[in-house]
Formats: structure tokens, C-alpha cells, sequence
């Protein structure tokens, strides 16, 4: 997971509260007040040239492999980021943050892997908390058009950057239930979100059922299967996740159970 942001600038005063419990241990997010603020723009990650040389850059540590794996990769740094910070202050503080790619700025450490967002604000209260516009900002600002712009550069499909993504989103959303400052069901909305099919537009959902919760031979409860393989094996030295669907199909339910 991400560490310490390279930046200087005070905690926002709302969002410091969020870094305990599940979240301990996490970037926090910061403020940036001008231009000479570190970190890259975030529309900076739609323009083709600067995101092939980011990737460039990261696949240096990950011996120039494949490139749709190196991307892959990039992004579950990146979304973890994003949906660690942007989830707990929408469920728990009810708080839209500006997570737009045109709203914030990206801490990158020299391979170009994100270490932490920078924000123009500490947000403001949620203006609608239904499922799923209350979290627009982040899935239509951010997700949407970067998973376009990496899909389109390395090759890899869309549905590995929205498994990636759904993979932290289904994370973050659980484990903010024992926040310490967590109200009973604080994370309903957002699992509502990953049950739904299709968006309220007739879309399909690209968050839909990211993960499936599989019967764990050995007893010791269910395991955690990605519906999508992140196509991290393709770069030799990783190998598989441990919630690979690849390694996981002796498990599967059979007779048409419940996924």
C-alpha cells in the first residue's frame, strides 16, 4: 500500500481523523495552494505522452515486462490510493472530496508509482447520499477517463483497470465498517453500488460483483476470489495474487450456486 506523500504542506483538518483503525498507516491526504506544489497534475495522466513515459518509468522496476501488466500494476497503486481516502471520507465523514483529475494533484516517487494525493480542498458535505451519485466525483472524474486513457496506451482491456479498481473499492468499503468512527451500516451505499448490474442511466456498472467470496476447502472460512484476473503474472517475477481467479477454479461453486 502507499506511504508517506514527499510533500510539505499541512493536513487538511478534517481528514486527519480518517487515517486510524482500517486505515492506519496510510497516505493522508494533503493540501496544494499553488502551482510550485509537488506532485503531478492529474489530467496530466490523460495526456498519452506524459502517461507512456510514467509507465516507462514504472516498468524500469519491473524489468520493462509486459506492458499491459506494468499498467495494471500502476493503476492498483494509484486506485488504492484514491479509493482508500475517497470512500472513507464519503461513507464515514459523508464528505465529497475533489478527487476530479482536473482537482488534485499525484505524488509519485521516482519510478512514478503514486505515493498520495494532494487536494485543492478538504470537501464539502455530500450533496446527495444515494447510491451511486454520491460517489460521481471519484468514479466519473477520475476512474472513467484514466482506465480509458491506460487501456487505450498499454493494450489491456478496460475490465482489468475496473476489476483493479472494484477490487479496492469492495476492500475499502468492508474494512470501513470498523472504523472507529463508523455509524452502523456506514458501508451499505457502496456494497448497494457493487450489487447493482447496471447504473440508474441503463449503463452497465463496471464496478459490478468485483469479488466473489468462495467455500474454502480447508475450513477456514470463505476465500476472496477476484472475478478478473490483474494480469500480474505476465511480468515473470510476481506470479499470481493471492485472490487470483486463475488459481482459485477448484473452488469454484458448482450446479449454478450463488457467485
Amino acid at each position: 500500500m502507499p506511504r508517506l506523500a514527499v510533500v510539505d504542506d499541512p493536513m487538511p483538518y478534517v481528514l486527519p481523523q480518517l487515517y486510524v483503525g482500517p486505515l492506519e498507516g496510510l497516505t493522508p491526504a494533503r493540501l496544494w495552494h499553488d502551482e510550485t506544489t509537488d506532485g503531478a497534475m492529474g489530467a496530466s495522466l490523460l495526456d498519452p505522452f506524459y502517461l507512456d513515459e510514467l509507465l516507462t518509468r514504472f516498468g524500469r522496476r519491473h524489468g520493462h515486462g509486459d506492458r499491459r501488466a506494468v499498467a495494471s500494476l500502476w493503476s492498483k497503486w494509484h486506485f488504492s490510493s484514491v479509493l482508500a481516502t475517497g470512500l472513507a471520507a464519503n461513507l464515514v465523514l459523508e464528505r465529497d472530496l475533489p478527487l476530479g483529475l482536473d482537482s488534485l494533484r499525484v505524488a509519485q516517487d521516482r519510478y512514478g508509482q503514486t505515493t498520495g494525493l494532494l487536494l485543492r480542498h478538504e470537501g464539502r458535505p455530500l450533496d446527495t447520499r444515494e447510491s451511486p451519485r454520491r460517489f460521481a466525483t471519484f468514479i466519473d472524474g477520475h476512474l472513467t477517463p484514466l482506465i480509458e486513457a491506460l487501456a487505450n496506451l498499454s493494450g489491456a482491456s478496460p475490465k482489468v483497470f475496473w476489476s483493479n479498481a472494484g477490487n479496492y473499492f469492495e476492500h475499502f468499503a468492508r474494512a470501513l465498517a470498523h472504523h472507529p468512527l463508523a455509524l452502523p451500516e456506514v458501508n451499505a451505499p457502496a456494497l448497494a453500488l457493487l450489487e447493482d448490474a447496471t447504473l440508474p442511466d441503463g449503463r452497465r456498472n463496471p464496478l459490478y460483483r468485483p469479488v466473489r467470496y468462495l467455500p474454502d476447502g480447508d475450513g477456514d472460512g470463505p476465500q476472496r476470489v477476484r472475478r478478473l484476473c490483474c494480469i500480474r503474472y505476465l511480468i515473470g517475477e510476481h506470479g499470481y495474487c493471492g485472490n487470483c481467479p486463475l488459481t482459485c477454479r477448484t473452488r469454484e461453486p458448482k450446479h449454478g450456486a450463488a457467485s
